[in-house]
């Protein structure tokens, strides 16, 4: 935001022909700063009151919209403010992770109506689209039928390349394999005739801290998640970059440098996978950095050393991305305690005024908000995103 106004917002245009942008601004408008009176919008916007008051009276008719309460105080009658419907859109979210799956409702403002989960060695294509299914029907069960209509999508946020992990995990090759040249939404039409959009979990981890997060102040900036493997993701223009090929922000496979001078992957030195193998020789069962609530308060000989290793790495790729990129900010979030979030991000600062910054503008490194479920919202968010509000990087994809 800059002067009270969402920068990288794009203007709005009054010609004919062109309501599916303007509907899309005024509603990523009003998800980014909340409720707003027609007049404000068209003061921000450039569009005319007219055109807002049309427009407005369109979206609140097809229930995406619902008035607020008046505001008083002012001269004149009280404001009405128009704010997104909660009830407006719904769409489903599934996280494919390393160690589980999460599958979640949204609704239109950002709120996780319900949500379920399954646990497993390592997934394999079969399992999680039983889960899927019978997911879907557990969450939408309870709901009447018109707001079963009002389902959007599906969103699935899965690793890139997520066949090629199997040697991390420990899944049998060729099983693993059977990811390979899978096709998402053929596999969901077999249940389900919702759209499916899919993503890179990290990325969608991002989506969902640029959506519903903290991060209003910064229009471009870069986002670290640490799950099992870290990822990460960029906002450039005060949207989420998706890339050519959807890998945009592939920041788990910046170059690193290995205790014996070895050529690594940030994956390699910054992840949480390397804090499970260090329990694993301790005799300590891993799981317990999974359960819910997350609690590491007992595990602090083993977490201290790890928070120290991770912030330097991080910081050094911090750098690294703002080489490329002149990022006002860096976030990061994980699937960790808040406890741990704070203490790795403070660490990562302090890294950070020591490295050679010369030629470079060192960015604020920032704690994310979501934790641990943002890859399941940034996946239920796509669908959203995707049919309803305003890409402001839409010029950048390619030809």
């Amino acid at each position: 935001m800059d002067g009270g106004k969402i920068r990288g917002a794009s203007g709005g245009v009054n010609q004919s022909g062109v309501r599916n942008h303007n509907e899309r601004l005024l509603l990523s408008m009003l998800q980014r700063r909340g409720g707003m009176a027609g007049i404000d919008l068209a003061r921000l916007t450039g569009l005319s009151p007219q055109t807002v008051s049309v427009i407005f009276r369109k979206l609140e008719q097809d229930g995406f919209l619902q008035r607020g309460d008046p505001v008083r105080g002012k001269v004149g009658k009280p404001s009405i403010p128009m704010e997104l419907s909660p009830d407006g859109v719904l769409s489903l979210g599934l996280k494919i992770g390393r160690r589980s799956a999460e599958l979640l409702l949204l609704d239109f403002t950002g709120n996780v109506r319900a949500q379920v989960s399954t646990a497993y060695k390592y997934p394999l294509p079969d399992d999680v689209f039983t889960f899927l299914e019978e997911g879907m029907v557990s969450l939408l069960a309870d709901l009447p039928p018109e707001t079963v209509d009002r389902v959007c999508g599906i969103g699935i946020a899965a690793p890139f390349e997520l066949w090629k992990w199997n040697d991390l995990i420990g899944a049998p090759s060729q099983r693993f394999k059977s990811w390979k040249d899978l096709d998402f939404g053929e596999h969901v039409a077999r249940f389900s005739d919702l759209p499916v959009f899919v993503v890179n979990d990290a990325t969608a981890a991002c989506r969902a801290e640029h959506l519903y997060g903290q991060s209003h102040d910064f229009r471009d900036w870069a986002y670290f998640f640490i799950g099992s493997f870290v990822g990460g993701g960029v906002v450039v223009n005060d949207t989420v970059f998706e890339g050519n090929q959807g890998n945009a922000g592939a920041l788990g496979s910046l170059r690193s440098t290995g205790p014996l001078g070895e050529s690594q992957q940030l994956i390699d030195v910054a992840s949480i996978h390397l804090l499970e193998g260090r329990l694993v020789q301790a005799g300590v069962d891993p799981r317990v950095l999974w359960h819910h609530p997350q609690d590491w308060s007992d595990l602090s000989r083993y977490v201290d050393p790890w928070i120290g290793e991770t912030a330097q790495e991080l910081a050094k790729a911090s750098l690294s991305v703002c080489a490329v990129i002149d990022f006002e900010a860096v976030l990061i979030d994980g699937a960790f305690p808040a406890s741990v979030r704070t203490e790795l991000v403070e660490r990562v600062r302090r890294y950070l005024a020591n490295q050679d910054t010369r030629g470079l503008i060192a960015p604020k490194i920032e704690p994310g908000s979501i934790g641990g479920n943002a890859r399941a919202i940034g996946a239920a968010s796509s669908p959203i995103f995707t049919q309803f509000l305003l890409n402001t990087n839409a010029g950048l994809a390619a030809f």
